[in-house]
C-alpha cells in the first residue's frame, strides 16, 4: 500500500497544476506556451530516453526510432482523419478567407474533440506513470523513490497540460475539470494495477516510444502554434523554454 500512498502525491500535484491553469485563464497564451514546452520536455527528456534505455536491450536503435515515428504519424493521421470535416467546416464558413484565423485557414481549427483526444493521451501517460511507480518499487525501494520523485514533480505540468489542451480546443471549464480529475486519478490506478501484474520490459520500451511520438506531435503541431497565434511572441516563446527547462530540471533531480 506504500506504492498507493506515493502515487497519491502525484494525484495532488496534477490537481494543483490543473487548478493553476484554470486560475490563469486570462493569461492562457502563457499557459499554452508553458504547456507546449512541458509536453515537449516530457517527450525529449523522459519518454524517448527511457524508451531507448529500456528498449535497447531488446531492439536496435532504428526500431525504437521507428516506433517513435509511428506514434507521431499515427497521432497525425488520427487528428487529420477524425477532424477533417470539422476543419473544412471552420474554413469554409468564414465569410472572408483573409479574415479567417490562421489555424482555420490551415485546417487546424480548435475543436472540442481534438481537446478530448489530446487530454486522453495525457491521461494514459499519467496512468503509465503510476504503473512506472509500482514497477520501480518492484525492483527496489531506492529505484521506486527516484522514479516517484520525477513523476510527482512533473505531475504539476501534467495537470496544467490537461486543462490547457481542453480549453485551447474550445472545451468548457466543466469538461476541463472532468478530465483533470481523470488525469489525477490515473496514476493512482496505474500504481494499483501493478499489485496484480507486471509489464514485460520489452513491451514497456515500445509503449514509451509510441507515447514519445504522441507528445512530440501534441507539443509541436498543436500547442506551440496555438500559443503563438495572435499573442506576443517573446513571452510565449520564453514560457515554452521555461516549460522545457522545468521538466529537464525535474528529471535531472530524479536521476541524480
Amino acid at each position: 500500500m506504500f506504492v498507493i500512498t506515493i502515487s497519491f502525491l502525484a494525484f495532488v500535484a496534477i490537481l494543483i497544476g490543473g487548478l493553476v491553469a484554470l486560475k490563469l485563464k486570462d493569461k492562457f497564451h502563457l499557459v499554452l506556451g508553458f504547456s507546449a514546452g512541458a509536453v515537449l520536455g516530457v517527450a525529449f527528456f523522459d519518454l524517448i530516453p527511457e524508451a531507448f534505455e529500456i528498449g535497447s536491450e531488446f531492439f536496435d536503435i532504428h526500431t525504437i526510432a521507428l516506433f517513435i515515428a509511428i506514434g507521431f504519424v499515427g497521432y497525425l493521421l488520427l487528428d487529420r482523419l477524425v477532424f477533417f470535416h470539422s476543419h473544412q467546416h471552420s474554413a469554409h464558413n468564414t465569410p472572408n478567407i483573409e479574415d479567417a484565423p490562421l489555424h482555420a485557414v490551415h485546417g487546424n481549427s480548435p475543436h472540442p474533440k481534438r481537446g478530448i483526444l489530446g487530454a486522453s493521451s495525457l491521461i494514459l501517460h499519467t496512468f503509465f506513470d503510476g504503473m512506472a511507480i509500482g514497477l520501480a518499487f518492484q525492483v527496489s525501494v531506492e529505484i521506486g523513490i527516484i522514479v516517484s520523485v520525477g513523476i510527482i514533480i512533473h505531475g504539476f505540468s501534467d495537470g496544467l497540460n490537461t486543462v490547457g489542451i481542453i480549453l485551447k480546443n474550445q472545451g468548457s471549464r466543466k469538461t476541463a475539470i472532468k478530465f483533470l480529475a481523470l488525469d489525477a486519478v490515473a496514476p493512482v490506478l496505474g500504481a494499483f494495477s501493478t499489485l496484480f501484474f507486471t509489464i514485460p520490459e520489452q513491451n514497456l520500451g515500445i509503449m514509451l516510444a509510441v507515447f514519445g511520438g504522441f507528445f512530440l506531435y501534441i507539443g509541436a503541431s498543436d500547442l506551440i502554434p496555438e500559443s503563438h497565434h495572435a499573442h506576443p511572441k517573446f513571452l510565449t516563446t520564453a514560457m515554452t523554454i521555461v516549460g522545457m527547462a522545468v521538466i529537464f530540471i525535474a528529471i535531472s533531480i530524479a536521476h541524480a
